[in-house]
């Protein structure tokens, strides 16, 4: 090998290789950020849904909708006959409300886009932690002010170890709140 062609590939080659290596890695990592931990993750759903109003303004309870939170891993996400408890007599003229009674006439399933998840090999109990008195937007965020629901938290490990571990900062209004377990098969099992 020449002085020129090795000289040539360590002042030009390499540091333009290693620039393009490192700019790569660098808008992967954060442009993946979101499908790594959620934050920020909002889909378009089949129906225009605000939790604003309906959690908000109307005051109506996260239970209601979400009926398995108390007793189940997942909250569950509601029926169509849920929404049409209130939507046969209200607002009915409108156009979001017109496609849901096109899916609740067709005895159709609403193919709503789940945005909070953990990952598949973590095990996660709704039940437990709401019996336990952790309110829904310790997690979720302030949905009640969401026209539309976004993630607001990572449901990462280190983010649930971190309220595991600091049960009493991050939770303050439970009284004699205890750390949750650390132990690796409490979730992972």
């Amino acid at each position: 090998m020449s002085n020129n062609f090795l000289d040539y590939v360590l002042r030009i080659r390499l540091p333009i290789t290693l620039f393009v290596v490192v700019v790569a890695f660098s808008l992967t990592y954060f442009l993946s950020r979101s499908e790594r931990d959620g934050v920020g993750y909002s889909p378009e759903q089949p129906i225009k849904f605000s939790h604003a109003l309906h959690a908000g303004q109307m005051g109506i309870d996260c239970q209601y909708c979400h009926t398995s939170v108390e007793k189940s891993r997942h909250a569950g996400i509601p029926a169509v006959g849920t929404c049409m408890n209130c939507h046969t007599l209200a607002r009915k003229d409108r156009p979001e409300i017109v496609k849901l009674t096109d899916y609740y006439t067709k005895n159709a399933a609403l193919s709503w886009k789940r945005i909070h998840r953990v990952p598949d090999y973590a095990y996660f109990n709704h039940g437990a932690h709401v019996n336990k008195g952790i309110l829904c937007e310790s997690c979720h965020g302030d949905v009640k002010q969401m026209e539309k629901v976004a993630q607001v938290n990572p449901f990462t490990m280190g983010a649930c170890l971190d309220c595991h571990r600091n049960a009493q900062a991050k939770l303050p209004y439970l009284k004699n709140v205890k750390k949750g377990p650390e132990y690796c098969w409490a979730c992972h099992r």
